[in-house]
């Protein structure tokens, strides 16, 4: 079987489209990953600490209910943001990212929003075979 190379358009020609792509995704959502909304949902997920050790908080996943360390924990859109694989893309991408109200975040383990994203790739799959 023979490999098709992509060709390689962006930055100079060392980037594929797919790259171009996924580093801008990554940079809006790395810058915001503090948007207050989700922080605010965050904290209301948040009680003091009581074992030992020198954690001050944990969080509470929204599906499991179990308690976890900050580190442990991800804020989640609940209605996904959306692909972003052209400059079409872009305005309903930042509008679903940057949302005002709190409704569409969630606190989530790190399982369950692995869980919540696989569900969901796998469901876009399924759409786009039909």
């Amino acid at each position: 079987m023979r490999m098709i190379k992509t060709k390689r358009t962006r930055n100079g020609g060392t980037w594929t489209e797919s790259q171009y792509w996924t580093a801008i995704r990554s940079a809006l959502r790395q810058k915001f990953s503090y948007w207050k909304p989700g922080q605010a949902v965050k904290l209301s997920a948040r009680r003091k600490y009581s074992g030992k050790g020198r954690r001050k908080w944990e969080y509470q996943c929204n599906v499991c209910k179990q308690w976890f360390a900050d580190e442990d924990v991800q804020i989640d859109h609940i209605k996904p943001v959306g692909r972003l694989k052209c400059y079409d893309d872009i305005v309903q991408f930042l509008k679903n990212l940057t949302p005002e109200s709190t409704d569409n975040f969630q606190c989530l383990c790190r399982v369950c929003h692995q869980n919540k994203t696989n569900l969901e790739r796998k469901l876009n799959r399924r759409l786009k075979e039909k």
